[in-house]
């Protein structure tokens, strides 16, 4: 099967007519990033791109379990699957970025697989036992055939996994996973073993082709002779090469984690200490500032050439269609790009017109 390329989009509710285009372009996926303190609120944004597009899928990418109960997140995504049926997916994450930046940890993973198995059976219109303050209750949606919502055409639930725990619950309740690794073919071995393992301890199996995996990178297809370190690659690489220091930063502060990243570690010091410089009380607000928009002027100098290839796929059109089938080999069914907000519609076009046609023909 051809690979699919999705768009992640930073939720702005004015900025609906950036999804019409990438379904034009033939985007298979629109994914909604979920962080209430520094998008639009996903689910209203989603609506409004519901009723604007006929036939892209339409999701949360990823949705915060730890901020809504899972009545709650079933009841908006089977209210979006009402404005666009048989388009609709959830996928489902911890809250890495929408917790930190509050100044909480996300959800732990005990959490996580528990609110997993409640959420599941909802998707479906099905009752789940939930907790909530102390109390477990039978809870299901009671007016499902008014219009309300839409549980007739199925919602595939897509599990956001960084590491090994993570990625095991995305095996035991997902149809799919949600991933943000190096575009590296070798990786994704690894990934399945998890997921895999996950699966078995759940006591059934995942049929790889019928489970749905999509990535997280952006894409910069060069122009003939251009270099990784032109001022063009910077400006549409930049903001999501940078967000991997972010999520280091964050895994240093909190559990000890130094940077597994040769080129993460290159400008670890001196990141180190630009950041150590903010305040303590409010700096979990300056380690995510501008989260895969911009890059800040104090954080340019850390976008290196290293940093842009180990996070982002950049190459000639050629070389690009190569690596994304290599990817497809190894299993990955999509590689969704989240572009910096200002060159964002020069990166939709640049990959839907030179990649996505060559990629919808099969060998």
């Amino acid at each position: 099967m051809p690979l699919d390329l999705g768009v992640c989009v930073a939720s702005r509710i004015t900025d609906i007519d950036y999804v019409v285009e990438a379904e034009r372009l033939g985007f298979s996926h629109a994914w909604f990033a979920d962080s209430q303190m520094i998008w639009s609120d996903v689910y209203a944004t989603m609506a409004v791109a519901a009723e604007r597009t006929s036939h892209i899928q339409i999701g949360t990418g990823v949705a915060v379990a730890a901020t809504r109960p899972p009545p709650v997140t079933a009841a908006a995504m089977a209210t979006i699957n009402q404005l666009a049926p048989g388009r609709t997916f959830c996928g489902i994450g911890t809250g890495n970025t929408a917790m930190r930046i509050m100044g909480h940890k996300p959800m732990p993973i005990s959490e996580f697989d528990e609110y997993l198995a409640c959420l599941k059976p909802l998707l479906r219109g099905e009752e789940a036992m939930v907790a909530w303050r102390g109390r477990v209750s039978p809870v299901r949606h009671i007016m499902p055939d008014d219009g309300f919502v839409n549980f007739d055409d199925p919602i595939p639930l897509y599990v956001s996994g960084f590491g090994p725990r993570s990625l095991g619950l995305a095996g035991a309740h997902g149809d799919g996973m949600v991933l943000s690794v190096p575009p590296d073919p070798g990786a994704l071995e690894r990934v399945w073993s998890h997921v895999e393992q996950g699966a078995a301890e759940a006591g059934h199996a995942i049929d790889r082709n019928r489970f749905y995996t999509s990535s997280l990178t952006t894409i910069v297809v060069l122009e003939p002779h251009e270099r990784v370190t032109s001022d063009r690659v910077r400006a549409q690489a930049g903001a999501f090469a940078i967000a991997s220091l972010h999520y280091s930063y964050d895994q240093w502060r909190n559990y000890g984690r130094g940077p597994a990243s040769p080129a993460v570690r290159e400008v670890w010091d001196d990141y180190l200490a630009m950041l150590e410089s903010v305040p303590e009380p409010v700096r979990h607000q300056r380690v995510h500032a501008g989260p895969n928009c911009w890059v800040l002027p104090e954080e340019e100098r850390f976008v290196t050439p290293e940093l842009l290839s180990s996070t982002c796929l950049i190459g000639e059109a050629d070389d690009l269609v190569e690596r994304l089938n290599l990817l497809a080999d190894a299993g990955l069914n999509q590689v969704m790009i989240l572009p910096p907000f200002e060159p964002r519609f020069d990166v939709l076009r640049s990959v839907g017109e030179e990649l996505i046609p060559r990629l919808q023909r099969l060998p």
